[in-house]
């Protein structure tokens, strides 16, 4: 089983390009999606998180206030640390266990923190999905609601974009539209394909 980590900054469209992967059946397994439910109410993630960050993190119905949460550790880098130091070992292990029982010849796991995580060894191949730096915020300020400055601090905290191109193997450049990226993404799932069968 060939593993590709797929990475980019935030807005860079990590999650139209994993969708197109998944379009031609390639299993896609998200961190993202893996930290949501290892932070539902009563998973020990949760429980880690309200131990050190405070009941005044948990809404009114049992659930962690994310949005809370995010400001306050991109505001405080002691406690980005903090949560990362609860989340990440969790999340590899559950990614290491999808990806060990997907089907086919490779799959693919979107991981947005993987370079500033230190854990690029834990992926085979690297594929950064790159554009822009106002095009990122120009995104995320559409899709979240988030202020123009809340983005730039998040992207802030993240590896620059010359920093995540030198180190990937692979990247896709999303500054059109879906159809654009389309044929990109086949000839990588064609290559892909033809790595792992090597």
């Amino acid at each position: 089983m060939l593993v590709v980590g797929l990475t980019g900054g935030i807005g860079a469209g990590k999650s139209t390009v994993a969708d197109l992967f998944a379009r031609h059946g390639v299993s896609v397994f998200d961190a993202d999606e893996v930290a949501r439910r290892l932070l539902e109410p009563g998973q020990a993630a949760f429980k880690a998180v309200v131990r050190v960050f405070g009941p005044s993190l948990v809404r009114a119905d049992g659930h962690l206030d994310r949005d809370a949460l995010r400001r306050r550790v991109f505001a405080e880098p002691k406690s980005r640390k903090r949560l990362e130091a609860i989340l990440h070992p969790r999340v590899y292990a559950e990614l290491d266990r999808l990806a060990l029982g997907a089907p086919g010849d490779y799959c693919l796991l979107c991981i947005p923190l993987l370079l500033e995580s230190g854990r690029r060894s834990f992926v085979d191949r690297l594929l950064v999905v790159d554009c822009p730096e106002p095009l990122q915020v120009e995104r995320v300020v559409r899709r979240s609601g988030l202020p123009a400055e809340e983005v730039r601090a998040i992207m802030a905290a993240q590896l620059s974009r010359i920093e995540r191109l030198a180190a990937a193997d692979d990247v896709i450049v999303n500054s059109g539209d879906t159809a654009a990226l389309e044929p990109e993404v086949a000839a990588l799932h064609r290559r892909y394909g033809a790595l792992a069968a090597a």
